[in-house]
């Protein structure tokens, strides 16, 4: 993205420069779940108990695996104490995943970090009225 010209159209350019935020943050949590050996089976099992969904096979990213993958990466996070046998989280399994989002967020930090005090609040006034509008429709 780094590599791209940034786009002169004020939509483009929000749209170029949100994505390179994202991308970035994408990578830091890449990092973080490398970093404590969560595969990516796991981390949308992880990311589906944290959402509240149970069983978590049953989330939408993951469901249309074979049977038999998820039943592995299950008995491999039981086996981890990570989740427990109804396929909840441990206290283990919760504390790894808090770990992971507070390291995958210390990692997205640096971007904001850059901006003095005036102009993070600055971005954050010019990005309400667009949050704004997006949440009224549905958005999370």
């Amino acid at each position: 993205m780094r590599s791209l010209p940034v786009p002169s159209d004020p939509v483009a350019r929000l749209w170029h420069s949100a994505t390179m935020l994202r991308e970035h943050r994408a990578d830091g949590h890449v990092a973080a779940l490398v970093g404590a050996r969560i595969g990516g089976t796991e981390a949308h099992v992880l990311s589906a108990l944290e959402m509240g969904i149970h069983p978590p096979e049953s989330f939408g990213r993951i469901r249309h695996l074979p049977k038999e993958r998820l039943a592995a990466v299950m008995d491999g996070l039981r086996e981890r104490g990570l989740v427990d046998t109804d396929g909840r989280f441990t206290d283990v399994g919760r504390e790894t995943e808090q770990r992971i989002e507070a390291l995958t967020d210390e990692l997205a930090a640096p971007p904001y970090d850059a901006l003095s005090p005036a102009e993070l609040d600055e971005l954050v006034a010019e990005l309400e009225p667009i949050t704004t509008t997006l949440v009224a429709a549905g958005s999370q």
